[in-house]
């Protein structure tokens, strides 16, 4: 089976509220529910070609929203990041959201319910796991008997210790002065009234900031956890990882807890932050006893991914690789044929690398700052989907060009969905709560959308089969332009798929060139055959033979997957 994710950042994903006032609170915007996934919303994101769901956001993280009656500490707004919050400041591993809860105190239930429903869909179920670091008010209130606190008992006297799960700066309180003011600070409501927050012993900051003067660009709303690494050693960096570190063991339970409420996998945030000695560690435990989970990393440095694959994740996301070259060539920055280059960067690992067009960190293609022009990410989806047999994923929304425009408040105008605030999402909302209100161009793209990722397991040749790549085979022909198409073949047994996509802005009339050694390698047989576009049903005889050209008219951004 394709893996074939989608995510869904779950805050937001159901929030039918359109009041969306910028910089509003909970009561001012309203709030999506896990409740909101239900078995139509299933399976309508079944129906789209999915597999699995990444439910972004379910672990408590900080928020400026009161939760004290229900025994859950406050936060401090000085070191929260919007209204809602970040969902990567986790303020408890062992707890749920509360704001996507309908009964708070029956938060977990909700969540253990919702991963049934998921099931009960036939759809498998990924969470985050936030691994480098946490919010700076982390308290845990849900956390097992017997478990000890994150922090409860370090040395904060030392900078570093191999047991302690923080750095300290000692004798030095944490210096606030560079932290922006936002409208979180003003007193302008009683539940939002200024208050400075303070370290006695200053904490070391998320984003490997080893002093007491977090700036405004850094991740000044967390804290560091330490794996047994001193980044400050006289002599430079230095392990300590014999005996085992007290935070592996720590967050290697936390894991399993996890694991045990019948999840899939975790997509763990910021994975290449954590030395890859832990997560050989913890990947081994927790598939010792949950085999089936899935470990997908956020690691960004290409020279990175084989040593974090061999550390036992399963998926890496090909940000700097494919994602980087799929957008040059949408915004007409790069030649499609670089593509090639991309993917050949991680042949050897193939089969471990995620792509995708749109996530919660990236730009939303229809947005001003991306292409503009929702259509524009359709032949690009044609070759993240289909090219290999390695995951896909698409961002809920995505489907109906969703442009990520809003000023919703903390995030400002910047081409994402936020992830800070209370919003609810425009194309989100009419695609799965008031259809009746999408554009015609919307729909058309959603069913563009589904065509081509339902091909992703529908067809052997996508989900196991063979790829070969032609522009090499292409780069001197005159009626082919290797800088606005890319061509390749899939097969499996007697099906073979010839699949170009056209990333001009006008319609394609190319003659393709297939090679002798791609029907020896790809097994094709020669002789007289019938195609069938299965993106537009289009029908076409073509006679095959060895280093023959195919005649075939491609739509203008667009694509065409032949079967024969």
């Amino acid at each position: 089976m394709k893996l074939v994710i989608y995510q869904v950042f779950t805050r937001t994903f159901g929030n039918k509220n359109t009041n969306n006032q910028p910089n509003g609170t909970i009561a001012d915007n309203g709030v999506g529910k896990m409740s909101d996934f239900n078995k139509t919303t299933l399976q309508q994101i079944k129906k789209l070609g999915a597999n699995t769901i990444w439910y972004t956001g379910i672990i408590r993280h900080a928020t400026c929203t009161d939760y004290s009656a229900f025994g859950i500490p406050r936060q401090t707004p000085r070191v929260v990041k919007g209204k809602a919050g970040s969902p990567y400041a986790i303020t408890d591993y062992y707890d749920v959201d509360p704001d996507i809860a309908d009964n708070v105190t029956k938060r977990m239930n909700e969540f253990e319910d919702l991963v049934k429903r998921t099931h009960n869909e036939s759809l498998k179920v990924i969470i985050d796991f936030v691994p480098n670091h946490v919010a700076r008010e982390y308290k845990s209130i849900c956390k097992p008997n017997g478990v000890k606190d994150l922090g409860e008992t370090d040395d904060k006297n030392k900078h570093f210790d191999a047991n302690n799960n923080f750095y300290y700066c000692p004798n030095e309180p944490l210096d606030t002065s560079a932290i922006p003011r936002s409208i979180n600070n003003e007193a302008t409501k009683p539940d939002y009234k200024s208050a400075e927050y303070t370290e006695t012993v200053a904490r070391c900051t998320g984003n490997d900031r080893f002093d007491a003067h977090p700036q405004a660009n850094d991740w000044y709303e967390t804290i560091k956890l330490n794996y047994g690494i001193d980044y400050c050693d006289w002599g430079g960096r230095s392990n300590h990882f014999n005996p085992i570190p007290d935070t592996w063991h720590k967050m290697t339970d936390i894991l399993l807890f996890w694991a045990a409420k019948g999840i899939d996998g975790f997509r763990c945030d910021m994975a290449e932050m954590v030395p890859h000695e832990f997560w050989k560690y913890a990947t081994e435990k927790v598939k010792a006893q949950y085999p089936h989970i899935v470990f997908i990393g956020e690691v960004y440095d290409p020279n990175q991914y084989r040593t974090y694959i061999a550390a036992g994740f399963d998926y890496l996301y090909d940000k700097v690789g494919m994602y980087d070259c799929l957008r040059d060539v949408m915004c007409e920055h790069r030649s499609a044929n670089d593509i090639t280059r991309q993917w050949q960067a991680t042949d050897d690992i193939g089969k471990h690398v995620l792509y995708f067009l749109e996530n919660h960190d990236e730009q939303r293609i229809a947005s001003n700052f991306f292409c503009g022009n929702m259509q524009k990410g359709i032949p690009a989806l044609i070759v993240a989907a289909l090219f290999q047999c390695n995951p896909i994923m698409i961002y809920a929304g995505q489907e109906f060009g969703e442009k990520g425009m809003d000023g919703e408040g903390f995030s400002g105008i910047d081409g994402r969905s936020t992830i800070f605030d209370y919003w609810s999402i425009d194309a989100i909302r009419k695609g799965f709560f008031e259809r009746s209100k999408l554009s015609a161009e919307q729909v058309q793209l959603e069913k563009e959308y589904r065509k081509i990722l339902t091909l992703c397991n529908s067809e052997k040749a996508i989900s196991n089969g063979k790829t070969f790549d032609l522009m090499y085979a292409n780069e001197t022909n005159d009626a082919f332009d290797s800088n606005k198409q890319f061509a390749f073949l899939r097969s499996s047994n007697n099906t073979t798929l010839l699949i170009v996509a056209n990333f001009s802005k006008t319609e394609a009339h190319i003659r393709v060139n297939i090679p002798a050694y791609a029907f020896d390698y790809m097994e094709i047989k020669e002789g007289k055959k019938n195609m069938v576009d299965l993106l537009s049903g289009n029908h076409q005889s073509v006679v095959l033979q060895k280093d023959c050209s195919i005649e075939i008219v491609v739509p203008a951004l667009n694509g065409r997957v032949y079967k024969f």
